[in-house]
């Protein structure tokens, strides 16, 4: 179980390096959708998929998100996980909306993400029109998540995801699927699933 578990992080490590890379060098800033209503978006989300990134590498299951409206410009952000040791760990945070569905995501005691007020580094650039599931990232693609409100996509859901995220610049190979229990059991590059 511990060889297992230390491969998976070697793979999850490797793809991370990889992940910076994830946009080819010409595309351009990821562009948010036309019009989010924050009221709507707000509540549990489920992430499916993601870019592998340095603070929640240990994150192997389970990863959700919780959005609860505190004014008009600001949103409670609660992220949590299963870690690979199997205990649950979260971090609670402010988004606040800079313009329609750019956002400024801060998290207290977090080096470079600590300030309430800055520049968008969460873009809303995919949202179902019954707002069932989202494609979120930062404008350069080095972090990159698929959030759906359930844990659970048939086989036609996981190839609109796809065919989404490859269509707003992402390299869907290195985007790993995030495990839940209900749902997908391992994680894979969103390219083979």
């Amino acid at each position: 179980m511990k060889r297992a578990l230390l491969g998976l992080a070697a793979t999850v490590i490797a793809a991370a390096g990889s992940a910076l890379v994830a946009a080819p060098a010409q595309a351009a800033p990821l562009t948010p959708v036309p019009q989010l209503e924050v009221t709507r978006y707000v509540g549990d989300w489920y992430q499916l998929a993601a870019n592998p990134a340095p603070y929640n590498i240990d994150c192997v299951r389970d990863t959700t998100a919780n959005y609860t409206l505190l004014d008009e410009r600001n949103v409670r952000v609660e992220n949590s996980c299963t870690t690979i040791t199997g205990e649950r760990r979260g971090i609670v945070g402010n988004a606040r909306v800079n313009d329609t569905a750019s956002l400024h995501v801060s998290f207290p005691g977090v080096p470079f993400q600590d300030s309430l007020d800055g520049p968008s580094n969460y873009i809303v650039t995919y949202l179902a029109d019954d707002y069932s599931w989202a494609l979120v990232g930062d404008p350069s693609r080095v972090s990159g998540f698929v959030l759906s409100r359930s844990p659970v996509v048939d086989d036609a859901a996981w190839q609109q995801i796809r065919t989404v995220v490859e269509g707003a610049g992402y390299n869907s190979c290195l985007m790993l699927t995030s495990p839940t229990t209900e749902g997908l059991q391992e994680i894979r590059p969103l390219c083979t699933v």
